[in-house]
């Protein structure tokens, strides 16, 4: 469904800081897949859903979408196809803006637009049935800002409003690694829900070794720009915590031990 093909990117190239965040990557996604992407900090991870989402372009390389080649569309352009919740739970809702307001603005992307009433009535219902599952009483708040929302809330809203346009493919960058425990746990509960119920195809990364085996059909590991260890769901269920952990100490050349395994 979306293929990636050869992505090259620097970063200040030709400079004393250049750096290589993806190095000649290609990957496949299917239909339907949740894939989940583990690395350690500079591997490419955010590197990766930024090429995809249109953030910049790839200095080498394709993105085919159902084999279209999207690799030079902007980032407005592919926002038709591509929802996506960031670490920060600020980044994905405007504060000023009421609850349906943002709604409204999401239930638009891709669209056309013109001059008119910004939320109508129909809207309204539409919003309040749509939020209502999250179970946080946010059907009953439409007309509040959202920067009265705590981070929690805002996240869970930003995870619907990335899919209330359904998209081609998800993506989630850490989406739970600036909640407290509880408050992911819940956003992670609703993304299980939310991905199994609708099918999305969907690229999360997380630093957490127990959500990257535990949800999702697929995983890739990066290291400096490249996937090195790609494992489908009946492979990946016979990985614990202990084996990722021991990979990642592989791959920067240090000895593992058990002791280690609370750094996961």
């Amino acid at each position: 469904m979306i293929n990636l093909k050869n992505l090259t990117k620097y970063f200040h190239q030709g400079s004393v800081n250049q750096v290589l965040a993806l190095n000649d990557l290609s990957l496949n996604v299917d239909d339907g897949d949740f894939i989940t992407v583990i690395g350690s900090n500079g591997a490419g991870k955010s590197t990766l859903l930024n090429c995809i989402a249109g953030s910049f372009f790839p200095d080498k390389g394709k993105i085919l979408l159902k084999e279209q080649d999207i690799t030079t569309w902007a980032e407005y352009r592919r926002a038709a196809f591509v929802g996506r919740v960031f670490q920060d739970p600020l980044l994905g809702t405007c504060a000023e803006l009421s609850i349906e307001q943002n709604m409204a603005l999401a239930a638009k992307r891709g669209a056309k637009r013109g001059l008119g009433r910004g939320v109508r009535s129909k809207d309204r219902s539409r919003f309040s049935q749509a939020l209502k599952p999250l179970g946080l009483g946010l059907e009953d708040r439409l007309k509040d800002s959202v920067g009265l929302l705590s981070g929690g809330q805002r996240q869970a809203l930003t995870m619907l409003m990335a899919t209330i346009v359904r998209p081609e493919i998800l993506l989630l960058d850490e989406h739970t690694a600036a909640l407290d425990p509880k408050t992911a746990h819940q956003i992670l509960d609703l993304t299980r829900n939310m991905v199994k119920e609708h099918k999305f195809t969907t690229l999360m990364v997380t630093h957490n070794m127990h959500h990257a085996l535990n949800l999702g059909n697929r995983l890739i590991m990066l290291h400096r720009g490249q996937i090195i260890l790609d494992i489908s769901d009946e492979e990946k269920k016979s990985y614990t915590v202990e084996d990722l952990v021991a990979r990642f100490y592989e791959i920067q050349g240090e000895e593992f031990s058990s002791d280690r395994i609370l750094l996961a």
